[in-house]
């Protein structure tokens, strides 16, 4: 025999009762089957809200009732046979009459006892289950309908009554026996008490009236259908890549279901579990789908093969209230005495924490019961309050827990290391923590707001270990941000298979627009993607990245402005990892820099700038590996600007200097104002940025700067400034013929030596490394302690979109 048991969506209304029909009768073609089912969907609910409206008087429960009666006929009209409805109809309308008269009674009275509560909410299922047995029977089946009611005998204790099963069993068992069809339809949720009174089995009681059924006849299995094709590894709402589970313990299906999973609930499994019987839960709605199946043949499973969590689930409107003080410490029965004042007020306990120090006690409670529980603790321990052994009740609302399950975790390292790494590196604030003995179960508690982000981290880093999402903010789409934007798509399949990186654009903003999308803005909409966009501020952008909270975020300035540097620090203390091609924020004030880079650290972020000096050259990467390893960098020479050297090597005189100029800026080797290059503001930038790196505590201003432009070039505008090298071209034409006199070339170089840095034009000869340097490439020599007499060089392309571009998408790889 096997127990099938449909929930309220799978029979919300004609069209999926017909869905379960054809279910029941390929079922009942194999085996002898008992159906429960549930009230009509949100039926239950509408009994409750009525009720409530009458017992304040409120009349607004009549067309409530109206509404659920006429739901009722129309559900008879649909199923039933024209010739049979009349009878059908009376049977709906004699008890929507009662239905009536009983909140008639509470709108009278003003009351609504738990009795009273227990009373009209068993009629749900009442009429569900007849319905559905008279439209069987009418289609020729083998079918009878048995009362739950009369069946299942529980205490008095209304709204969460306890069943007697030694009663409950035989009353089932008889009734199958004298009942030999194939089907028995029987309603979920209903019980009688000792004394006949209407009693409910609480929440997920439709759940736990089949299993109950399950057990009392031994059957082969629990069908539990519904409208998902079984548990899920996480709540599908939420994460978006959750899939189902194909099988899983006793153990692990409790876990996961006590901790928000609505699959199933708890109690449901209990009664199946001590028979060891096979629960199955599946689609009504895609009835072929394999589901989950809920198996006493895991309960000691061990396999080395099977994956150590099976699942993540999470529970909202959560609050921790804490009893703290130093009177508890070595006291025997404080803990004793908190949980029993909590029992004492039908509070129930979802997670216990404390530490081994007995200084403190933590529990997690449901949310709407904290300001209860308060009251009944502080009244609890007044007299401790009183005489300071004790402080009073701690509450913290705006709460989740998160749990890992998986009966595989036993015994099996680092899972924890691996579940608060993800986490921390995700900016995920852990209030509270948990984990039993049995190791099954890793809890913990978190601020509500992180709630979908912690759950895609789990579910991530332990179910799709395939494939890791980064979202990517992009400030800046120019030159090098369009290029930027070109290689992600151009890479991104590449990515995904050699790297298990999936990188998606989330944002997009320049001066004045900005656009996001959780699902990734697509290489087809970027041409026109800020027609889509809203107004845009750096203020608001970096609002709206820490509002959506997505796992794995990487913000990426390609401006050469002076606000975005400015909210940097709020995002590195959310955790979102930074890669700046922007040169501010690196050779800014000392102590914000360093404020910049310990947040980072601080915060399990990255802050990552390789572009700020040699564009994708590995320079800052390679200064870092030598600090790393134990080396000291005594000396760098260089030449940082590809602007500048593209200048000098196209510039001998035979054409104007501001020629040579306006070509570097055309071909985009310049900023957009390129006196910044010209007079080596920049170039001071990037010297500063690599003595800081390379432990030199150096402020902008110790920079000792050589300029070659006279004064007059750097007054108005960029027009003006072009103006003035043309007026000026006699000064640049003596640069070069006095370096070719002596058979030199100019090279503007930046040299940091004995501590101290300067940035010039030089006369180079050709014995130097400096010398054959063409077109726009870039050269950095570093002396160190291991590198003494034959330098490390790094040498290459300094400056262009596509270089630069590709030495920003570098570091997104590397802060991911």
């Amino acid at each position: 025999m096997k127990i099938l048991k449909f929930g309220g969506t799978s029979v919300a209304n004609a069209r999926n009762i017909l869905l379960a029909e054809n279910i029941l009768r390929k079922e009942s073609s194999q085996s002898r089957i008992v159906v429960v089912v549930s009230a009509l969907h949100s039926v239950t609910d509408n009994l409750i809200k009525a009720a409530e409206h009458a017992s304040v008087k409120d009349e607004h429960y009549i067309p409530i009732i109206k509404s659920l009666e006429e739901k009722h006929l129309d559900l008879v009209k649909e199923l039933i046979p024209v010739s049979a409805q009349s009878s059908w109809l009376s049977f709906v309308k004699k008890h929507f009459n009662d239905i009536e008269d009983i909140y008639n009674g509470i709108f009278v009275l003003g009351e609504l006892t738990d009795k009273i509560r227990d009373r009209i909410t068993s009629y749900g299922e009442f009429l569900s289950s007849n319905i559905i047995a008279a439209r069987l029977q009418y289609e020729g089946l083998d079918c009878v309908w048995m009362n739950s009611a009369e069946q299942i005998r529980t205490d008095s204790n209304f709204t969460h009554a306890k069943v007697d099963f030694e009663v409950t069993e035989n009353n089932i068992k008889n009734f199958a026996a004298k009942h030999p069809n194939q089907i028995i339809i029987a309603p979920g949720f209903i019980a009688k008490d000792q004394n006949g009174n209407a009693t409910t089995l609480g929440r997920g009681g439709s759940d736990y009236t089949a299993a109950i059924i399950a057990a009392a006849l031994s059957a082969e299995e629990l069908q539990i259908w519904t409208d998902v094709s079984g548990m899920m590894t996480a709540d599908p709402r939420l994460a978006y890549h959750a899939k189902p589970i194909p099988e899983i313990s006793y153990h692990e299906a409790m876990e996961l279901s006590h901790f928000g999973a609505k699959v199933l609930y708890p109690p449901s499994i209990q009664p199946v579990m001590a028979k060891n019987i096979d629960l199955k839960i599946k689609n009504t709605f895609d009835p072929d789908a394999p589901g989950t199946v809920v198996s006493h043949s895991l309960k000691n499973s061990m396999d080395e093969n099977r994956e150590a969590a099976v699942g993540v689930s999470n529970m909202s409107h959560i609050a921790l209230l804490t009893l703290e003080g130093s009177g508890m410490v070595g006291i025997p029965g404080t803990s004793a005495r908190l949980f029993q004042c909590l029992s004492h007020e039908k509070i129930n306990v979802i997670l216990i924490t404390q530490g081994s120090s007995e200084h403190s006690i933590t529990v997690a409670v449901d949310e709407k019961e904290v300001y209860h529980a308060e009251q009944a603790v502080n009244s609890s321990f007044a007299d401790d309050i009183k005489l300071q052994r004790t402080a009073p009740v701690k509450i913290e609302t705006g709460l989740s827990i998160v749990a890992l399950v998986g009966e595989n975790m036993k015994n099996r390292s680092g899972i924890s290391a691996k579940m608060f790494g993800c986490l921390g590196n995700n900016g995920i604030n852990i209030r509270a923590i948990a984990q039993g003995s049995s190791e099954r179960n890793i809890s913990i508690v978190i601020s509500e707001k992180d709630t979908k982000k912690a759950v895609n981290v789990l579910h991530e880093e332990f179910f799709e270990s395939e494939i890791k999402q980064v979202h990517l903010y992009l400030c800046g789409t120019g030159n090098v941000g369009s290029k930027l934007v070109e290689q992600i798509f151009e890479q991104n399949a590449y990515l995904r298979e050699n790297n298990l990186i999936n990188l998606r654009i989330a944002g997009l903003s320049n001066s004045r627009k900005m656009l996001f999308s959780d699902q990734g803005i697509s290489e087809n909409d970027f041409d026109n993607w800020s027609e889509k966009g809203v107004p845009a501020s750096i203020q608001g952008f970096a609002e709206e990245i820490i509002s959506r909270n997505l796992r794995n975020s990487v913000f990426i300035d390609i401006t050469a402005s002076q606000e975005v540097p400015e909210i940097y620090e709020r995002l590195l203390k959310r955790s979102i990892n930074i890669v700046a091609c922007n040169k501010i924020a690196a050779s800014s004030d000392f102590e914000t820099y360093k404020t910049l880079k310990n947040t980072a650290r601080n915060h399990s972020c990255r802050f990552y700038f390789e572009t700020n000096v040699g564009a994708g050259l590995p320079v800052i990467g390679t200064i870092n590996d030598l600090i790393k390893s134990g080396d000291k960098i005594t000396s760098i020479q260089a030449v940082l600007s590809g602007t500048l050297n593209f200048v000098f090597n196209n510039y001998d005189g035979s054409r104007p200097f501001s020629e040579v100029v306006a070509q570097a800026q055309k071909e985009g080797f310049t900023e957009p104002d390129p006196r910044l290059d010209l007079t080596g503001t920049d170039v001071a930038r990037k010297i500063l940025i690599l003595a800081r790196e390379a432990g030199y505590p150096l402020q902008f201003s110790d920079i000792e700067n050589q300029s070659f432009l006279p004064e007059e070039c750097l007054q108005g505008s960029v027009e003006d400034f072009y103006q003035k090298l043309t007026e000026y071209e006699d000064h640049f034409k003596k640069l070069v013929d006095d370096a070719q006199k002596h058979g030199k070339i100019l090279k503007y170089t930046a040299e940091f030596k004995d501590g101290k840095a300067k940035v010039g034009l030089q006369h180079v000869a050709p014995d130097s490394d400096l010398f054959h340097l063409y077109g726009k490439d870039n050269i950095v020599i570093f002396k160190t302690l291991r590198y003494s007499e034959q330098p490390l060089v790094v040498k290459g392309a300094g400056a262009g979109a596509e270089v630069t571009a590709s030495g920003v998408f570098a570091d997104i790889i590397r802060s991911v």
